[in-house]
């Protein structure tokens, strides 16, 4: 649901933020996503960081710099500049295309996941392959990224009990969104398809491979090509530019 009355909140002694809704839906995300660009080519003296969620963007500041009242005056002078829930996405971002197996013991959740959706496992393949997403935020683990959003049928719950262990480059759904994890950890989220993807490289200049505003399509493959896909660049994810 579409909230028109962005939220300006303090964040401790140096963070500041801007809430475009309470739930996570299109235009808000759209919204964060283009005031964090906004705010990036601005780069207003005093403004240390930006960042966004699934709804918000964060800024970080300088107090010593820049109070806190005059900053809360400039975003809302630039928030009442335009209509950000309806902003056009900023340039610079990419379509990937990545191949995943989908089930199999790559992926042993598939039927489960199917079964709440109300899909066959070819139909929730289809569903799944065909959607393209958008980066909508990265977070909990580094260059881990929340991708969505998923049709009606794929607004299934996560698990109330953790499973103990997903891998990395595990594509995992649940809230019509997917996951695609960038570290072996515990979740709730209920894993799907399986990928070669390294989405954190520390030891590269832009150590995230994929970046907010992004666009995803995931390529159905079959179990046995995923070793190779290991030793293919960026798991043999292919990436172009959006116009």
């Amino acid at each position: 649901m579409r909230d028109d009355t962005p939220q300006i909140c303090n964040v401790g002694l140096d963070g500041m933020l801007v809430r475009f809704g309470t739930a996570l839906s299109e235009p808000a995300n759209r919204a964060a996503l283009a005031l964090r660009d906004a705010l990036e080519r601005e780069a207003w003296d005093g403004i240390e960081e930006t960042s966004s969620t699934l709804v918000s963007t964060f800024v970080r500041f300088d107090p010593l710099h820049l109070s806190h009242a005059a900053l809360a005056e400039r975003l809302r002078r630039l928030l009442a500049a335009r209509d950000w829930y309806a902003a056009e996405m900023a340039e610079g971002r990419r379509l990937w295309r990545i191949p995943a197996v989908f089930g199999t013991e790559l992926a042993p959740q598939l039927p489960q996941a199917a079964e709440l959706a109300g899909l066959s496992l070819e139909a929730a393949i289809a569903s799944l392959s065909r959607a393209r997403l958008r980066v909508q935020t990265i977070g909990f683990a580094p260059g881990q990224p929340y991708l969505g959003t998923l049709p009606e049928a794929w607004d299934i719950p996560r698990q109330r009990q953790l499973s103990r262990r997903i891998p990395e480059g595990a594509l995992a759904v649940a809230i019509r969104q997917l996951v695609l994890f960038s570290v072996d950890t515990p979740t709730g989220w209920l894993h799907v398809g399986q990928t070669a993807m390294q989405l954190f490289r520390p030891e590269a200049e832009a150590p995230f491979l994929l970046r907010p505003g992004d666009e995803v399509q995931f390529r159905p493959v079959a179990a046995e090509a995923l070793e190779n896909l290991r030793r293919a660049p960026r798991g043999g994810a292919t990436c172009e530019p959006l116009s």
